[in-house]
């Protein structure tokens, strides 16, 4: 299985593509369309660019990477368009946002609480920043299990008004936005806190990359299914004779 992982600096996925194998996921670098993937992932990164949901770039705000920016809307759009399971990451949850309709807090009051890079930890046991509280009866419910769950975080910036459609999947204890979701799709998932960088020490986030991994495989195997049965309903080729 093959999945899309978008990214500004490569030398920060490490911890993504380990995520990702160890799912049985094969990563494919910055792809330029959805065609031939299993699955979308949406790292971390630079902050989005404010212009694209209608607000003045704030003195916190990372300059803008446009071209990234410009690349994942799309990805996401045909992703959304073609069923195709999508795990969004941090930025990869604001972009998730945006792309809605949504908009984003530039630079959070309780910073301290979100934004924790330990150091020299080691890659997938990161220590837990903060807690979550995962709502009754959603996909990620469904995934990781409803109530409190322990999260690393190394955020500025979070969702503020909610995309359309979307639904609210957990919050922090503070009421910033740990996860939202498109209800209804297979795996449409987005999360504020980096589950790659606890895969070791972390049982939910496991379970969050091996969800992402089933979703694909369903996926990759109902899209086999309808070339099938397509291929069989195009007319015979004649034959040719000797």
């Amino acid at each position: 299985m093959r999945a899309g992982i978008t990214f500004g600096n490569q030398a920060k996925i490490g911890p993504y593509e380990e995520a990702l194998r160890r799912a049985g996921i094969e990563p494919v670098y910055n792809p330029a369309s959805i065609a031939s993937l299993d699955g979308l992932l949406l790292t971390g990164g630079t902050d989005v660019d404010p212009a694209r949901y209608g607000e003045p770039r704030a003195g916190e705000t990372d300059k803008p990477d446009r071209e990234r920016d410009e690349r994942e809307a799309r990805l996401l759009v045909e992703a959304f368009d073609a069923g195709l399971p999508v795990l969004a990451i941090c930025r990869g949850l604001q972009m998730f946002n945006v792309v809605h309709g949504g908009t984003l807090i530039q630079h959070l009051s309780n910073i301290d609480v979100h934004r924790q890079k330990p150091k020299d930890a080691e890659p997938g046991r990161h220590p837990a920043a903060h807690r979550i509280r995962v709502a009754e009866g959603t996909r990620l419910a469904e995934i990781i299990g409803a109530g409190t769950h322990d999260v690393n975080s190394r955020h500025h910036q979070a969702a503020a008004r909610r995309g359309d459609g979307l639904i609210v999947s957990a919050l922090a204890d503070d009421g910033v936005i740990e996860a939202l979701e498109r209800p209804g799709d297979a795996f449409a998932v987005a999360v504020q806190w980096h589950p790659e960088d606890r895969i070791h020490v972390s049982d939910a986030d496991q379970k969050l990359f091996a969800a992402f991994a089933v979703a694909m495989r369903d996926y990759s195997r109902d899209s086999a299914a309808r070339k099938s049965r397509s291929t069989a309903d195009q007319p015979g080729q004649p034959r040719l004779s000797a």
